[in-house]
């Protein structure tokens, strides 16, 4: 948790009291609807260029245990109910009872043509992996898959890289984790991480290759993000296309410094990516707090007129939820700083494979599908247990969570009743502060301060861009909070909001700021 630079004696009670609370935050119920047995790594697409009738079909895809291959789903309403289809399994090693298609599917639907596939053909890539006599995975195969048919059948169409060696060995030749996309040429980008490049001093490193005609043969290797010294491990690609024709891509950085930190890189054409041994910048909100482990990032025209980039993760770092329930976002394009929302399920987390890449799908009635894996209550660190829920809801992306500000004689606190989950413990006096730098339109706007006190009454003063802004005498709320509503002109770009701390110790917990037109209205 990030602390104050000033000693307050309020708020060494307040540091004590949330490492207490800390241990009970973790809900002990998942949140969600139940789909299937699953252990993770969810990926969803939406039919938009296929046959008329199967316009709005979503087809979902996902880990599960065993053998089995790679579980189809589908669903005509939305994502409101699911019926199984098939499993997807391993043609080029059919007869082979210890290779299956098994792990970190993706599925996407070709918007445009490539090579000899139309526009609308449906592109599974997966990791088939071939087990020696005692079931332990020797080697692997990512392949790549095509339906013609809305999913009803499936060929292999090849293989982008294969590799070797047990995942638990350190000196292990593995290869994981595909994301394929479309470029506007047609040409096929296939990311993933590799760890064929050990003896060069890399641990892993994400890298593409490029195919010419649909799949069927992929050229040499190229390097995304590469960290020398052998020790850090860049994985988990995935990469999305933003509405100025950027690409963004996420990775987690293992035994980095922070370990399982995510990133975020741009690029221009989804093929050069910069210097590979640049991170990136941190995805990161002001309080320090980070997504770590298989993240996701997608765009939504949400939240302003640059839409809102979100990223998932399976856990958090630097003080942020270790379970992973919160999803961040950002509204300006990538710059500047992130913010939190509560996720629309809310999974358990008792073993790594709980949260393995999740997947978000905006619905036309401007809600959020949420998708992901969770423990179960009563075997939680069996991940052969974990089970895919997923929900619906409409996400506040006008909403900047108090414990996601910058702190001045402040600390985050839980607090099952606060919007997510946490609030900001401010001391008393203009020398407590926390600091929102807010992304605007510009013009008139207004803000709504969400805040409570600590038995003592005691009222914040709202400082935009440096000047003191009036505010009326707080309303009460139903539910125990004090909220302060006022009008205030923002400049267009990065605003400054200052929030000073009042004559007693109080609790912040958002400030609101609406009147944000979201991308592609006026």
């Amino acid at each position: 948790m990030k602390i104050a630079t000033t000693p307050l004696a309020t708020l060494v009670l307040a540091v004590s009291l949330a490492c207490a609370a800390h241990a009970q935050d973790a809900p002990r119920q998942a949140q969600g609807t139940r789909l299937a047995d699953g252990t993770g790594y969810v990926s969803i697409a939406r039919v938009e260029h296929g046959p008329a009738q199967d316009r709005g079909r979503l087809l979902m895809v996902f880990e599960q245990d065993g053998m089995g291959g790679i579980p189809l789903w589908e669903s005509r309403d939305r994502g409101d109910t699911w019926h199984f289809l098939m499993n997807v399994t391993d043609q080029a090693h059919a007869s082979d009872r210890n290779w299956q298609l098994r792990w970190q599917p993706h599925i996407t639907e070709l918007e445009r043509a490539a090579g000899d596939l139309p526009a609308g053909t449906l592109v599974l890539s997966a990791n088939a992996t071939g087990n020696d006599a005692k079931g332990h995975v020797v080697t692997e195969d990512l392949q790549v898959y095509v339906s013609q048919d809305g999913g009803k059948t499936w060929r292999y169409r090849s293989s982008i890289v294969k590799g070797g060696g047990r995942p638990e060995d350190k000196d292990n030749k593995g290869v994981w984790e595909s994301n394929i996309h479309v470029l506007d040429d047609g040409r096929l980008v296939a990311y993933y991480s590799t760890e064929q490049h050990k003896a060069e001093g890399y641990n892993q490193l994400l890298a593409h290759k490029v195919s010419n005609d649909g799949g069927r043969h992929w050229e040499q290797e190229v390097r995304d993000v590469a960290i020398p010294g052998g020790v850090q491990r860049p994985g988990m690609a995935i990469v999305t296309r933003l509405p100025d024709k950027r690409y963004a891509m996420t990775y987690e950085n293992i035994d980095g410094p922070d370990n399982g930190q995510v990133f975020i890189k741009f690029s221009r054409d989804g093929l050069d990516w910069g210097d590979p041994q640049r991170h990136g910048e941190p995805v990161m909100t002001l309080s320090g707090f980070w997504p770590a482990a298989c993240p996701v990032v997608r765009w939504f025209p949400l939240g302003g007129p640059e839409g809102v980039i979100v990223v998932s993760a399976q856990r958090a770092g630097g003080g942020g939820d270790e379970g992973g329930r919160t999803l961040y976002w950002n509204n300006a394009s990538g710059r500047g700083p992130w913010w939190e929302v509560r996720a629309p399920v809310q999974k358990i987390t008792g073993n790594i494979h709980a949260g393995w890449t999740q997947e978000l799908l905006l619905r036309d009635d401007g809600s959020l599908l949420h998708v992901t894996s969770s423990s179960v209550a009563d075997a939680p660190t069996h991940a052969s247990r974990n089970e895919i829920l997923y929900r619906a809801a409409t996400l506040r992306f006008d909403r900047y969570e108090a414990e996601d500000a910058s702190f001045t004689g402040a600390v985050a606190v839980p607090d099952p009743k606060a919007s997510n989950l946490r609030k900001a413990r401010l001391g008393a006096g203009p020398q407590a502060r926390l600091r929102f730098v807010v992304n605007s339109t510009g013009g008139t706007h207004a803000l709504t301060l969400r805040y409570a006190d600590l038995g003592l009454a005691a009222q914040p003063a709202l400082v935009v861009n440096g000047a003191r802004i009036a505010t009326p005498r707080a309303g009460d709320t139903p539910d125990s909070w004090h909220e302060i509503s006022v009008q205030a002109n923002l400049l267009p770009g990065f605003n400054t909001i200052d929030v000073d701390g009042g004559e007693h110790v109080l609790d912040v917990d958002y400030l609101q700021v609406d009147g944000q037109a979201p991308a592609g209205k006026s």
